[in-house]
């Protein structure tokens, strides 16, 4: 190759170097803003199910205290129209709750909050019917308690879900 050949080539790899240079810089910046918009994505998606699963777990946990409460105070006869107000605000707010979580969390989670939820609701529903004075046979404020208990491993699976989820560990 002669010197006029290598200059040639040299020329013409400087201009498509030249040409090239700004083509290249805009696919990289293209690719590091994708990248940063999936992180940010992933980050957004954390934060949303992170919150949801405290939302739930702090509803679910207070909507399960609110019925034991009352299930004491209608045994021990002091239940009230507040305790009644305070059980039904609980319930709404574990309800709603509920509903949001069920829109973005994993079916695992969904299987132990649904477990859980029909351990509340039956109760919920058994303290009604014993505040309004149509308590089936068996019915009593001591068994609901009794059977409230099956709520307290749904709790805890539920939560030990989430918290791996999300990548909490022990």
């Amino acid at each position: 190759m002669g010197a006029t050949t290598a200059a040639m080539v040299t020329a013409v790899v400087g201009v498509l170097g030249t040409l090239l240079a700004p083509v290249i810089t805009t696919w990289t910046t293209k690719r590091q803003r994708a990248e940063e918009r999936r992180a940010e994505e992933g980050r957004r998606v954390f934060e949303e199910r992170r919150a949801a699963y405290s939302a739930m777990n702090r509803a679910s946990r207070h909507f399960h205290t609110m019925l034991k409460d009352a299930l004491h105070r209608m045994r021990d006869g002091v239940y009230s129209e507040d305790d009644r107000a305070q059980v039904e605000e609980a319930r709404r707010d574990y309800r709603d709750r509920y509903a949001e979580a069920q829109m973005i969390v994993p079916e695992a989670v969904l299987r132990a909050s649904r477990e859980l939820n029909v351990v509340l609701a039956a109760i919920d529903a058994t303290a009604k019917r014993i505040d309004r004075g149509l308590a089936r046979e068996g019915e009593s404020a001591d068994q609901a308690l009794i059977d409230l208990k099956a709520a307290e491993p749904a709790l805890t699976a539920m939560r030990r879900i989430m918290r791996e989820d999300l990548g909490v560990s022990d």
